[in-house]
This record gives structure tokens, C-alpha cells and sequence, in this order.
């Protein structure tokens, strides 16, 4: 079943939660690319959303940094699991295991539990650095400044 991106979900940082939308994106994308029953579409999926993400990861982080969020160090390691856990995955994959529909449930429900859970808690930080108000208005975010430098800084670093 693919996921229906719910607003509750937003942070209230416009870029966090576009990246997030194309996260989701993917794992939707691997459940249609599972459905067809094409392991090369599958591989692929799978690829590009780790790349993705592994690069929306580091704007995370960098971004919390610039932020100066207290509980960066954790939140790095829940990142720094989820790649160990998602590169088990690879290999079981790359030795011909079928891994699609257990990746899927698995992404599901850690995407959505991050996002609602540990990425909520920074955004108020993050909304700090960047002189945003409290209210969840994504413009706001992006548009105050020196944040809108730094922002347009590190999408070009970790999306190119």
C-alpha cells in the first residue's frame, strides 16, 4: 500500500519536508517497481533512494549543526543505524535474497516514525537559527535571512 504524505508530518521546514516527500516518493516508487516484478527496477529504486537519502542525511545534520541542536550526536546515530540496517538489506539483496516487500515495511514504518518523532524534534532549533517564527509557515523558513544563504548553500552541497 503506498504511503499518502499527511501534513502532520511536515516540520514546518519547507526544504526538510520536500526532501521528506521525495523519501517517500521512493518507497512508493519500490512498492510499484516490486509489484511489476522487475528486480532491475527494484535495484534501481532501492539505489536512488539510498543515495538520496544518505545525501538528504548529511543536509539534515549539517543543517542541525549550523543550528546548534543539542542532541545532534543522537540524531546522528539514528541516521548512521538506519544505514547499517538498510545495507544489510543491499547485501541479503546482492546475494539473491528477495528483500523487497521486508525493505518496504521496514522503510514504512522507520520513515514515518523518524519524521514524526525525532525530526519534529529539532524544528524548532532549526527555526531559531533561521529567525522564522514558531508558526509551521515553510515560507518563512526559507525566505529570512542569512538562513536563506546557508539553505541554498547546503542543497547545493548534497544535491547537486
Amino acid at each position: 500500500m503506498p504511503i499518502v504524505w499527511d501534513s502532520k508530518l511536515d516540520t514546518g521546514i519547507e526544504v526538510i519536508d520536500a526532501q521528506h516527500r521525495r523519501i517517500v516518493e521512493y518507497i512508493n516508487d519500490l512498492e510499484i517497481a516490486k509489484m511489476k516484478e522487475d528486480k532491475r527496477l527494484v535495484t534501481d529504486v532501492i539505489e536512488q533512494l539510498i543515495d538520496y537519502t544518505q545525501s538528504h542525511f548529511g543536509f539534515e545534520e549539517a543543517m542541525l549543526e549550523e543550528a546548534g541542536y543539542k542532541f545532534l550526536k543522537p540524531h546522528k546515530k539514528v541516521h548512521e543505524l538506519f544505514i547499517k540496517r538498510v545495507t544489510e538489506f543491499t547485501m541479503r539483496a546482492a546475494k539473491g535474497e528477495d528483500i523487497a516487500d521486508e525493505l518496504h515495511t521496514m522503510l514504512t514504518k522507520w520513515l514515518l516514525n523518524h519524521i514524526a518523532n525525532e525530526d519534529r524534534d529539532y524544528a524548532e532549533a532549526v527555526k531559531q537559527m533561521t529567525g522564522a517564527s514558531a508558526q509551521p509557515t515553510a515560507v518563512a523558513v526559507v525566505e529570512k535571512q542569512p538562513s536563506q544563504g546557508f539553505i541554498s548553500g547546503l542543497l547545493g552541497r548534497f544535491f547537486r
